[in-house]
């Protein structure tokens, strides 16, 4: 079919109704993917949500847990920075 497409010459209305079937196709792809990021963003926003809520439970359940993990990042963040520091100079 693609063989016999170029052989013959093609008329302003086959261009015109070609042009136009390539722009319905290209639009609904790109409506798609909108609605497709659309849709993980969503899944996204509820995800983290639903870990900033276990979080909090968590952190009311074992109040001195949570202080005491808090402390030790605090910790090792605060090591890092002073290694980091120190091999620079």
């Amino acid at each position: 079919m693609a063989a016999e497409l170029l052989e013959k010459p093609a008329s302003v209305d086959e261009v015109l109704r070609e042009v136009s079937r390539i722009k319905a196709v290209v639009t609904d792809a790109v409506e798609d993917g909108v609605q497709t990021a659309l849709k993980a963003m969503k899944q996204g926003r509820e995800t983290a949500e639903d870990a900033i809520h276990d979080a909090r439970y968590a952190i009311k359940r074992n109040p001195f847990q949570a202080v005491g993990i808090v402390f030790a990042v605090g910790v090792a963040i605060g090591s890092l920075i002073t290694l980091v520091s120190y091999r620079r100079d």
